[in-house]
C-alpha cells in the first residue's frame, strides 16, 4: 500500500525558505479521502478501529507491510465520507487521515530524523492563514502540533512493523476472499488482501505464543480477527447510501 495515497504535491518545509508560508485556516473536511477504500492503520488504533471497520493486511503474505482499515466495498469508494466531504459521525478516523495535510519524509539511515512536508495546496501567503513559523524562524504552534503528531505516528508505525515482522516470521498471513451479501443484489467478493490464519495461529508452539503475548501482538491478532465481522456492516452502509435520495 502506497503511503502517499492522498498527497499530490507534498512540500518539504524549510524554516528559512518558507518563513512566510501559512496553513489555510479552512481545510475542508475529509473530501480528500473520498476515493480511498482502505487506509493504513497502526496497532495502537486497533481497539478503536475494530468497532467500525474490518482490519486487513494489504498485499501478499510475504510482502504485507501494514494493517489497513477497509473503508469501502468498491474501488475508489469510501463509505464513510459523504457528498459534502464530512466524515461519518461517531466513526473512528484513522490517524493516517488525521495527520493530513502534513506528512513526513524519513531518512532511511535515521528513522527518528524526518523532514516535515505539507500538501502544497493547503499553504498560502494570505494573512488569514495560520503561521507555520514565527518571525524568529521557530516553529509556530500549528506546526508544533503537527510535528508532535507526526513523531507519535512514526513511533507507532515502527511498533506496528514489529508485529508485521512476527507475522511474516511465523507465516501467519493467508490471502482471503470475503463474501459480502447485498440486499437485492448478487453477493460480492472482496479480495487483494490477507488475514491471519487462525488455525495456524493456534498451532504455534508455546514459546512462539509466549513471545507474541509478551509483545502485545497476540491480543491484537484476535482483535483483527473479530473485526472481520464488520464487512457486513460495510454492506449495510452501502445499501443505506444507495437508498438515500441525496446519493
Amino acid at each position: 500500500m502506497k503511503q502517499l495515497l492522498i498527497y499530490e504535491q507534498p512540500l518539504a518545509l524549510n524554516r528559512h525558505q518558507h518563513r512566510h508560508l501559512r496553513l489555510k485556516a479552512e481545510l475542508g473536511g475529509y473530501g480528500f479521502a473520498s476515493h480511498l477504500n482502505s487506509v493504513p492503520l497502526t496497532t495502537v488504533e486497533f481497539a478503536q478501529a475494530a468497532r467500525d471497520f474490518p482490519i486487513v493486511f494489504a498485499g501478499t503474505p510475504d510482502d504485507a507491510s501494514m494493517p489497513a482499515a477497509l473503508l469501502g466495498l468498491d474501488k475508489d469508494d469510501n463509505l464513510f465520507v459523504d457528498a459534502q466531504g464530512q466524515w461519518a459521525a461517531d466513526v473512528y478516523v484513522p490517524a493516517f487521515l488525521r495527520r493530513y495535510p502534513f506528512v513526513v519524509a524519513s531518512k532511511d539511515e535515521s528513522p527518528e530524523d524526518f523532514t516535515v512536508c505539507v500538501e502544497h495546496a493547503f499553504v498560502t501567503t494570505d494573512d488569514k492563514g495560520l503561521p507555520l513559523f514565527e518571525e524568529s524562524g521557530d516553529d509556530a504552534p500549528a506546526l508544533q502540533r503537527a510535528v508532535s503528531f507526526l513523531a507519535d505516528y512514526q513511533n507507532e508505525v515502527r511498533r506496528t512493523e514489529v508485529m508485521m515482522q512476527q507475522l511474516r516470521e511465523h507465516k501467519l498471513l493467508i490471502e482471503r476472499t470475503l463474501k459480502v451479501e447485498r440486499s437485492g443484489n448478487e453477493p460480492q467478493s472482496l479480495s487483494g488482501f490477507c488475514v491471519v490464519d487462525e488455525a495456524r495461529l493456534q498451532k504455534l508452539g508455546a514459546k512462539a505464543l509466549e513471545k507474541l503475548s509478551r509483545s502485545g501482538s497476540l491480543g491484537l491478532l484476535y482483535v483483527h480477527l473479530m473485526s472481520l465481522t464488520n464487512v457486513q456492516r460495510l454492506s449495510t452502509r452501502w445499501d443505506a447510501r444507495a437508498r438515500s435520495p441525496r446519493h
